[in-house]
């Protein structure tokens, strides 16, 4: 990999990072239930990544800043992975269940989402 291709992934990762720890550490959604800032972050992930396969960019240097950079830096999927597992060590089968279901369904309408709003446009 090139310096140019480096660069490009470290600036879009930088943005990525630094808007996700604002979500994380600012954002605190209650509508009804408490929906867990790293799960918020992997919808917005989503919404972004159903505009940009809609989008059909091709260009290889726009890949590495938005999909690689941005989303790989900004969407949070080991940490998602990380609760499942903690609430698999607390032996809690039933919340396990249904947060795996609701980030895996939620984030999949997120993307439909946004590929569905370009699909319009």
């Amino acid at each position: 990999m090139e310096i140019t291709s480096i660069s490009i992934v470290l600036l879009g990762s930088t943005f990525g990072v630094i808007i996700r720890m604002f979500i994380q550490n600012n954002l605190k959604i209650n509508i009804g239930f408490n929906i867990q800032s790293t799960s918020i972050v992997n919808f917005i992930a989503s919404f972004f990544l159903g505009i940009l396969v809609a989008l059909k960019l091709t260009d290889h240097k726009i890949f590495l800043l938005f999909y690689t950079g941005f989303l790989g830096s900004f969407s949070t999927f080991s940490f998602f992975i990380y609760q499942l597992f903690v609430l698999f060590e607390k032996r809690k089968f039933m919340s396990l269940f249904f947060h795996y279901i609701e980030v895996m369904i939620i984030s999949f309408l997120c993307f439909y989402l946004g590929y569905y709003l370009i699909q319009i446009i």
